[in-house]
């Protein structure tokens, strides 16, 4: 039974409330234990574990219904963001998780940043979809617009932005014949 312990809260990458985990004997002396987030696991400690195991089976439904209304809430919703562009369209940074949670946090939405689920960050110009992980595994998802800040358009983009528009302007021409 050594560096076996009963979590007394939901550890990430760890386990949860109630589980009965082996970590490594400088985590356990230095954080868990002293922290009151976990307790050593013998014999005695099995009544609480059942304790334990049965308030989280309970607050997890509490979490996972006020989740799926949380992302009923969400369903839709589109972001918006102007970033600074070179001349040549690129972005001059990135966006990432945290400006994502910010800008929902801006929208009245409480989310954390390891809640988006943002596989790198974004470095391009446009719409994309943005996954969100809740509570309880429930899934969300937004939309998120990236575009230029007003008024930095540089000749070379508005040329690259009319060569984007001017093929298909073509292509309606030619079905017109």
């Amino acid at each position: 039974m050594k560096n076996q312990l009963l979590l007394l809260e939901d550890i990430e990458g760890l386990g949860r409330s109630g589980d009965i985990v082996t970590a490594k004997p400088g985590y356990i002396r230095n954080f868990l234990v002293p922290q009151k987030k976990a307790i050593i696991a013998d014999k005695s400690s099995l009544k609480l574990q059942a304790r334990l195991k049965e308030e989280r089976l309970k607050k997890a439904a509490i979490d996972r219904e006020a989740s799926e209304e949380f992302a009923k809430s969400m369903e839709g919703l589109v972001l918006s963001t102007q970033v600074k562009v070179d001349t040549e369209g690129r972005m001059y940074g990135s966006v990432t998780s945290i400006d994502i949670a910010r800008m929902l946090q801006e929208k009245g939405y409480a989310i954390d940043r390891k809640s988006v689920l943002l596989p790198q960050p974004i470095k391009k110009l446009g719409s994309f979809s943005i996954e969100l992980r809740l509570k309880e595994g429930v899934p969300a998802k937004v939309s998120l617009e990236v575009a230029p800040e007003p008024g930095l358009i540089f000749p070379k983009l508005k040329a690259v932005i009319k060569e984007e528009e001017t093929p298909m302007v073509e292509e309606e021409n030619k079905d017109a014949d």
